[in-house]
């Protein structure tokens, strides 16, 4: 009877091979790594991309049955390679909690954590890795001229609804980027394509300040109506009277305040009176000579604004 022979197992090269671990044979994603040399070889991860690179793969389905498989993969690989990522295959209907649990086990142990929903796009990934393992970062960097027409647009293109187009537009019709900055709105409202909401984003981006200051906008008194700063109240025909306490050695001082006409020209009720040392004697300025239980809060004066105005 003829058995199956196994493919030989190598040992990791410095080739453009991906290495892959012999526990991987039976793994439907291996048909998708295309474009790339494949081999496999006696490593620890599942997938060797590079010299310091690796990949360990697993399935949610797998990992919701045995959920300490991962946890024996990660503490195998130790503190070998330096980007080491966990590729898993999202091919469960309820995956949050198992992924948000898989994202902390990465994050304790240095891995990145890269999710896949098909077959082809795990594949994908693997070979992508093994693709761009000597390529720069260049590569994936943004790209700016550094010619006068390169900035030009890249600057007027960085306004909101400001296309390409628009930039050949205004260099065309305008000239110079001083001379699109000085332009009034009808100016550029006149130009094919530039519509209101079009050029008042480019005004905003030209005359808006960068810091915009917060001021108070709550009105104070003192700014609606011409009232002193400060004013002292006048106590001169106010007659303080001694009333019965409840406590022994105590006296309370009721005084009646009297309608007076200040300087500004505007009659009104003094407030009532308190300071710190009448307080601390024990006195109490009420309105009227009331049982303790029945006084009420003075009532707040009411200002004449009309007459303080005409005044």
């Amino acid at each position: 009877m003829a058995t199956k022979t196994k493919p030989p197992v190598v040992q990791p090269g410095a080739g453009n091979n991906i290495i892959i671990n012999p526990n991987q044979r039976l793994n439907p994603i291996l048909e998708h790594i295309r474009h790339v040399g494949k081999e496999f070889g006696d490593i620890v991860p599942d997938y060797h991309v590079g010299r310091t690179t690796c990949i360990l793969f697993l399935s949610l389905k797998y990992h919701r049955l045995h959920p300490e498989y991962i946890h024996t993969r990660i503490a195998k690989l130790g503190g070998s390679y330096n980007l080491r990522m966990l590729l898993i295959m999202c091919d469960v209907t309820e995956h949050q909690e198992l992924i948000r649990e898989l994202t902390k086990v990465c994050l304790i142990n240095s891995l990145t954590i890269i999710v896949a929903w098909s077959n082809e796009e795990a594949g994908q990934y693997i070979a992508t890795f093994k693709q761009f393992e000597h390529k720069p970062p260049d590569l994936i960097k943004e790209r700016i001229d550094k010619d006068y027409d390169s900035i030009f647009r890249t600057a007027l293109t960085s306004i909101n609804k400001v296309n390409r187009t628009d930039v050949a537009t205004l260099r065309t019709s305008l000239g110079t980027f001083a001379d699109i900055a000085k332009a009034s709105s009808d100016h550029l409202q006149n130009l094919p394509g530039f519509g209101q909401v079009k050029v008042k984003r480019i005004k905003e981006a030209f005359e808006k300040p960068f810091h915009t200051k917060t001021a108070n906008t709550t009105p104070s008194l003192s700014n609606q109506v011409n009232v002193p700063p400060t004013s002292i109240p006048d106590t001169s025909g106010m007659t303080p009277t001694r009333l019965p306490s409840k406590e022994k050695n105590s006296e309370v001082l009721s005084v009646t305040p009297r309608r007076t006409r200040s300087r500004a020209g505007h009659t009104g009720l003094d407030s009532s009176i308190s300071s710190s040392s009448a307080i601390s004697d024990g006195l109490d300025f009420t309105r009227e000579a009331l049982p303790e239980r029945e006084r009420s809060r003075p009532v707040s004066p009411v200002w004449d604004i009309e007459l303080d105005l005409n005044d």
